[in-house]
């Protein structure tokens, strides 16, 4: 079966970084919603707890909880980071999607 999602060395550097910052999360939680011009939105937060229904991937030292609603659209997903000149971000490197907004903050599966 395919892994919901994996982490590049720089996805899982930088979440170990955020959290070192927080002691009181066990990692970091993702799911989708919906929202953006394409219809549909990723989500990262911290995780302070973990909830039953939770999906949880260990990979590279992280812990990443997936939401359970988010599971069939983040299969097969790879989480990296980047940073450009005036900006850095996770991105999501999706094989699901259909289409993506022109700004790259959503996505159509």
């Amino acid at each position: 079966m395919k892994q919901i999602i994996t982490l590049s060395d720089k996805a899982a550097t930088r979440i170990k970084e955020v959290l070192s910052k927080d002691e009181k999360s066990l990692g970091v939680r993702i799911g989708v919603k919906s929202g953006g011009c394409a219809g549909m939105e990723y989500v990262m937060e911290y995780a302070k707890e973990t909830k039953p229904e939770d999906e949880l991937i260990e990979e590279k030292g992280v812990k990443v909880f997936v939401d359970p609603g988010a599971v069939m659209y983040l299969l097969g997903t790879e989480m990296d980071y980047k940073e450009e000149e005036f900006s850095s971000s996770f991105v999501f490197k999706n094989p699901n999607e259909t289409e993506r907004c022109g700004c790259g903050e959503s996505f159509k599966i």
